[in-house]
């Protein structure tokens, strides 16, 4: 019911602002702007995110069949099993979900959003068929959607490149703020989720794991702040996650090679629900881009930020992060928004400027919450989020906060 709320209101404060820009402004453009967003919408949500989908889906979904015939995604299963088996307690020990969340996860630690969505599409669909009411979303399913959407990631490639391109004097500057915020995201979505769900946080696997990954990131901080030099870290970080990335598929046929597996034929197997998950997906994105393609061209969020600029003012205190808010307000929505929104603010304030980092950080703290929910639950038929959307943005809310606090702290 959430997202059928959220999704009139996108419409509706879209209709009002342009008909006062219309009534009062004398903007007869205004209208024009929301049809023109809505037709590019609905045709990018086809022809540039659903359409390419399918190869990217087709690929990766063969390679996980090939990793699920080799073993590999059993053995990963027992590894992290522990963790998760508590935090997702509906899950059955051993299950192939729990082999496919950890890929998804951990191509989301490398920045590789591209081969992320494949898996997680094929880690939620293996969570569906554990799912007793098929249109609506399960408590392991939310948490799994609210771990995604936090976006946790350690090697922020894609942000370090587009700083380099806009000429910032070192474009890995916000490398270590980018880890301290998303952190920070993902731990309290996870806590959000597991209040609601009455998980036991303090359940002595979950604190071991918990301790261990922050002490694993607190020395990946270090060890990249004492031994390398700025332009090293973007260096190592787009090595290390295409060297990773190209690993996985090679181990997974070593593995199949060893258990004398078809590999090629268990790659045509796996990449043939490629297409049907790619066309399943569209209604979804079409409805949802097009909500916020309308809602951003109305100039709400312009609005928003010129009502927060008063207020900041108002306590006489620093506003000098309203300028990058553009970024944290459009990240929930989309990605390509956010981006876009980004770079912009590097462009008008300077890729060094105190907004331009910010923008870096806001867009590095967490994933796109709306977009998510439309795509992962649209792929599995599920109509009711429950709270899945509440929790995601609680999750977006701290990284946003974190952003903005880190960003104080490392860049005054």
């Amino acid at each position: 019911m959430a997202l059928n709320y959220i999704w009139i209101a996108f419409f509706l404060i879209a209709f009002l602002f342009a008909l006062v820009k219309l009534v009062f402004l004398g903007d007869t453009e205004a209208f024009k702007m929301l049809v023109d967003g809505m037709f590019d919408s609905s045709k990018s949500s086809v022809m540039d995110i659903a359409l390419p989908l399918v190869g990217n889906m087709a690929l990766w979904l063969g390679i996980m069949n090939i990793g699920e015939r080799a073993g590999a995604i059993n053995f990963l299963s027992r590894i992290v099993g522990p963790f998760l088996n508590r935090l997702f307690p509906e899950v059955p020990k051993n299950h192939p979900a729990t082999g496919q969340m950890m890929m998804n996860f951990s191509a989301n630690l490398l920045g590789l959003d591209n081969a992320a969505t494949p898996l997680g599409l094929k880690a939620m669909g293996s969570l569906q068929e554990l799912n007793p009411n098929k249109e609506t979303a399960s408590n392991a399913q939310i948490m799994f959607l609210v771990l995604h959407t936090s976006g946790l990631q350690l090697l922020p490639v894609t942000i370090i490149a587009q700083r380099f391109i806009l000429h910032a004097a070192d474009p890995a500057d916000v490398f270590i703020p980018i880890i301290i915020a998303t952190y920070v995201a993902t731990v309290v979505g996870m806590i959000a989720v597991a209040i609601k769900q009455k998980i036991n946080l303090f359940d002595r696997v979950i604190i071991a794991w918990l301790g261990s990954m922050t002490a694993f990131i607190a020395l990946l901080v270090w060890g990249f702040t004492v031994y390398l030099s700025k332009e090293q870290i973007s260096t190592v970080s787009k090595v290390a996650s295409n060297l990773i990335l190209f690993s996985i598929p090679v181990i997974f046929i070593l593995g199949a090679i060893r258990k004398k597996v078809n590999v090629f034929e268990a790659f045509i197997d796996g990449a043939k629900s490629g297409f049907e998950t790619s066309v399943k997906i569209i209604p979804y994105l079409v409805a949802m881009l097009v909500a916020i393609s309308v809602f951003r061209n109305c100039g709400a969020l312009g609005y928003i930020n010129d009502g927060l600029r008063f207020v900041v003012n108002s306590l006489h205190l620093d506003s000098r992060f309203v300028d990058a808010m553009p970024v944290a307000y459009m990240k929930p929505l989309s990605g390509s928004g956010s981006k876009a929104m980004m770079i912009n603010t590097m462009q008008t304030f300077g890729p060094d400027s105190f907004a331009g980092r910010l923008g870096c950080i806001f867009n590095g703290s967490a994933d796109t919450t709306f977009y998510i929910v439309a795509l992962y639950f649209g792929s599995v038929g599920i109509k009711k989020s429950r709270y899945a959307i509440p929790a995601g943005l609680i999750a977006d809310l701290a990284g946003i906060i974190a952003a903005i606090l880190v960003a104080y702290l490392f860049f005054g």
